[in-house]
């Protein structure tokens, strides 16, 4: 499968699972979720899916030399976040703004997640717990692939202005 990723140019992904996941219900869903919420609709410039980053983190990985299991909790990491993104955090009352994190067992089950690991090494338990993979996620303000992407997305956003 050829990614042509509008932030790190064309990459060949041959790994069977991330092929699957890419393509699976679960990750293409983030298409229709908005990464900086309901700032698009004010600043069309923040455009960005959820899905873009996430295709970009996992591309980050990857090319920094993370672990394919690394590369798959990249692309995995934002899978529960809903419609807004944040902004239910505010609806909800969720002061860390971790919502996301407390329904993510939910969508795991509702877009059966597990059954694509049936058959494979990985653990989804382990890849779905971003404190696992310090390339991914590290606490402010240290950097991480997570925080890199959306920086280096933004900053190309407004670059094209």
């Amino acid at each position: 499968m050829e990614l042509n990723n509008d932030v790190y140019g064309r990459c060949e992904i041959i790994d069977d699972i991330l092929v699957t996941l890419l393509t699976c219900e679960a990750v293409q869903r983030l298409k229709q979720v908005q990464q900086a919420g309901a700032n698009h609709l004010i600043n069309p410039i923040r455009n960005v899916t959820r899905y873009e980053h996430s295709e970009g983190v996992m591309l980050l990985i990857r090319r920094i030399g993370g672990s394919l299991e690394e590369q798959i909790a990249g692309l995995l990491h934002d899978i529960s976040h809903t419609a807004f993104s944040h902004t239910i955090d505010v609806l909800v009352n969720s002061k860390d703004e971790d919502y996301h994190e407390i329904i993510k067992q939910e969508i795991v089950e509702h877009f059966d997640l597990c059954s694509y690991f049936s058959d494979s090494e990985y653990d989804i338990s382990k890849i779905l717990n971003d404190k696992n993979y310090p390339i991914l996620e590290q606490p402010q303000p240290n950097l991480c692939a997570d925080r890199i992407d959306y920086t280096i997305r933004d900053m190309k956003k407004l670059d094209n202005m």
